[in-house]
């Protein structure tokens, strides 16, 4: 791979890090909302609404890290 390509690959990680930063903070806001609900509600709609979209965001996060670690290599290879 070239330099050209893998400074391309650089720009792409640094954006990847943004939107892994900005999901972490959206995934602990919710996460926290999740966690101050009363428990009489935690069955409740917008409950399983928030705990279904931690889940999702946290596979998100999961992939982009892995995402990472694999651009990481080539740039690195």
């Amino acid at each position: 791979m070239n330099k050209l390509r893998k400074k391309q690959l650089c720009k792409v990680l640094d954006n990847i890090d943004v939107a892994l930063s900005l999901l972490r903070d959206v995934l602990a806001n919710e996460e926290e909302y999740k966690g101050n609900v009363p428990e009489n509600l935690q069955g409740s709609e917008k409950y399983e609404i928030s705990e279904t979209a931690c889940d999702y965001m946290q596979e998100a996060f999961d992939s982009l890290e892995s995402a990472i670690g694999s651009i990481e290599e080539i740039v690195e290879s």
